[in-house]
């Protein structure tokens, strides 16, 4: 998958998971940002989307979480019904965020993933990791936080002084990781799988960047003091 140029806009997609919405600014700022974009709806993530003004454009996954008169209303709607068997490998989220990179989305935010389960909290977000992502632009928002995944390479970060930005290694292994526009600088350092230095770093201005050699690296960027 090859990122769109600067002159391209990307081909954006709002994602409903089934979890809780947890509204606030950053899910707001996603909604904002959709403009005319495809609406993906993970089974029960289609009452996330309703309750948001949103009408999914399509809906994925075994439809165990809605009742069969929410099912057909979907339909008589003109949405379209991807319904997978009960009995499948893959989440109903992943089998939606599939399915909007199929359909050619490049930006991909990421709503409802987080819940009351903590298994399913963790999958949704071990789903940034899906090849299907990658060169693309997605990224779980939840009340003020957004989370994504980090490639080898340099990565700017925006936000405005203060803001927390924490950088967690997500496999074992990241290696030659270097800081620069954050409180509690990283010099071409490793940053290990499991102790937790990288959390709750500080934005000293509204542009910061990291970059590393080798590894995957989750950001979480909060908004003022996390």
């Amino acid at each position: 998958m090859i990122p769109p140029t600067p002159d391209t806009p990307p081909t954006r997609a709002l994602v409903f998971a089934g979890g809780d919405l947890n509204d606030g600014p950053a899910v707001q700022a996603a909604l904002d940002a959709a403009g005319d974009a495809l609406i993906v709806a993970a089974d029960s993530g289609a009452r996330l989307a309703l309750a948001c003004g949103l009408m999914p454009d399509l809906v994925v996954g075994d439809l165990d979480s809605l009742a069969a008169d929410e099912v057909a209303d979907l339909r008589a709607r003109g949405v379209t019904i991807d319904q997978h068997p009960a009995h499948k490998d893959e989440t109903d989220l992943e089998l939606a965020l599939i399915a909007a990179c199929a359909r050619g989305a490049t930006w991909l935010r990421i709503l409802g993933a987080v819940g009351d389960r903590m298994d399913q909290t963790l999958a949704n977000i071990a789903l940034l990791t899906l090849p299907d992502l990658d060169g693309r632009d997605a990224r779980l928002v939840s009340g003020r936080q957004t989370l994504w995944l980090l490639h080898p390479g340099l990565h700017p970060l925006h936000g405005e002084p203060g803001d927390t930005i924490s950088l967690i290694a997500f496999v074992p292994g990241v290696t030659g990781i270097t800081t620069d526009g954050l409180k509690y600088p990283l010099r071409d350092e490793a940053l290990a799988f499991g102790p937790a230095r990288g959390v709750s770093n500080v934005m000293l201005g509204r542009e910061a960047s990291v970059r590393f050699d080798a590894g995957l690296v989750i950001a979480v960027h909060t908004p003022g003091r996390a």
